[in-house]
């Protein structure tokens, strides 16, 4: 009887330890959870609802979602990608349903639906599933075999095969070291930026359905929607600019010059000809009081008030000088970014065991020959849209199919 230990009781974990359990029925597989819950981040995604996957089923599509993973995950995607993970909860009676952004989630819109099915299929397989429980220590020994330390007992457990699934821990990564694996260090990603600048005071929860947001004077661009909060910008654009400048912006320390087009990007490249025609269309209409592009009317306000256009003057009484400031104001507005703040409901890390350290074959260490890998303890991450769920789900599945000898 083959002894399994899964570090983590997050998705990559449970996703691990199911797929050993059931490729090996002998297998004994237990998952450590430091917490007193799993699969919380599971729990509270997608405002609640699980966001499981994004429909996007090319495996060379898919892999552009990714800041760091994207050249290691193409073999793996191609082995289990979303249209496996469909197929995989829909087999277990949890239908998934497609929204207009590619986004899947459960039809029920209940992550616990979701939460409840792994637990299910877990149970099942008999996995065993220890919460509150923290390893302290891991060493490999000869043999190939695993020792395992559990904070508050004695006796070490031993186990012919290790998962590590333990998500952004600092503990863990700091026993990898000591096993000379290299740990990438980590830096946020997926966070909102804070700004407080005048324009966008009491805006909070206005929105925009896509814009383009660039670092002024580099390469860091996103396009997305963007939301106004209370501290300053988010929604998707954001969020995927956060993730692809990860590294640049903490090197930064979060204090930068953001460029915001609130146009998509033909109405960015046409926006002079437009707004010359509103002068005919909307000749007799008040500037500030009719917003063009469908943009919000709050937002047109403050963007006018920002030129400083006298509040009665009519489209038709645009000069030259007030148009160009317009299309300034529209399609490359600049604020000050001076901090970030955590979105936490899918907060991620870039950072973690370096890739090169692993054959993505079966993600198993390079190193150790029966020490695997899955999920955010991976220098792994991508932008929101279900993308990180599904480097769980894979990593999880290859590595618990590994596990278990196939």
């Amino acid at each position: 009887m083959k002894k399994i230990a899964v570090i983590g009781g997050g998705a990559a974990g449970f996703f691990a330890a199911i797929a050993c359990a059931e490729a090996c029925p002998e297998c004994r597989v237990t998952i450590f959870e430091r917490g007193k819950s799993v699969l919380e981040k599971v729990r509270i995604s997608g405002g609640g609802r699980c966001n499981v996957t994004h429909a996007c089923f090319d495996a060379r599509e898919l892999v552009r979602f990714y800041p760091r993973g994207s050249r290691e995950l193409l073999g793996p995607f191609m082995q289990f990608g979303p249209q496996h993970t469909v197929d995989w909860f829909e087999s277990r009676g949890v239908q998934l349903k497609t929204e207009a952004d590619g986004r899947m989630f459960p039809v029920t819109d209940d992550s616990a639906t979701i939460v409840e099915c792994l637990m299910a299929s877990a149970r099942q397989a008999g996995v065993e599933v220890r919460t509150s429980t923290r390893v302290e220590r891991f060493s490999p020994l000869t043999g190939g075999s695993w020792e395992v330390t559990v904070a508050g007992t004695q006796n070490p457990l031993h186990f012919d095969k290790l998962l590590i699934a333990s998500g952004s821990n600092p503990a863990i990564w700091e026993l990898l070291r000591q096993l000379e694996h290299t740990i990438i260090e980590p830096v946020a990603s997926l966070f909102t930026f804070n700004t407080k600048d005048v324009r966008l005071r009491e805006l909070a929860g206005v929105s925009v359905p896509q814009a383009s947001v660039q670092i002024t004077d580099s390469e860091l661009s996103a396009e997305g929607p963007l939301l106004v909060t209370h501290w300053g910008l988010s929604g998707p654009g954001i969020l995927r600019l956060s993730a692809w400048g990860a590294r640049d912006l903490h090197g930064m320390d979060y204090r930068f010059p953001l460029e915001i087009s609130w146009l998509d990007k033909t109405e960015s490249k046409n926006a002079k000809t437009s707004l010359q025609a509103l002068k005919t269309e909307w000749a007799k209409k008040m500037v500030a009081a009719n917003a063009p592009f469908g943009l919000p009317v709050r937002l047109w306000q403050r963007l006018t008030e920002a030129v400083t256009l006298p509040e009665n003057l009519r489209w038709a009484d645009l000069n030259k000088v007030q148009m160009e400031a317009i299309i300034q104001q529209l399609t490359a507005t600049r604020f000050h970014i001076a901090g970030k703040s955590t979105f936490k409901e899918e907060f991620v890390t870039a950072g973690g065991v370096s890739l090169k350290e692993i054959d993505f074959k079966r993600f198993v260490s390079k190193l150790f020959p029966n020490l695997y890998f899955a999920g955010e303890a991976l220098d792994i991450d991508a932008i929101t849209g279900g993308f990180n769920f599904q480097a769980a789900w894979t990593g999880g599945w290859i590595a618990g199919r590994a596990m278990a000898g196939e």
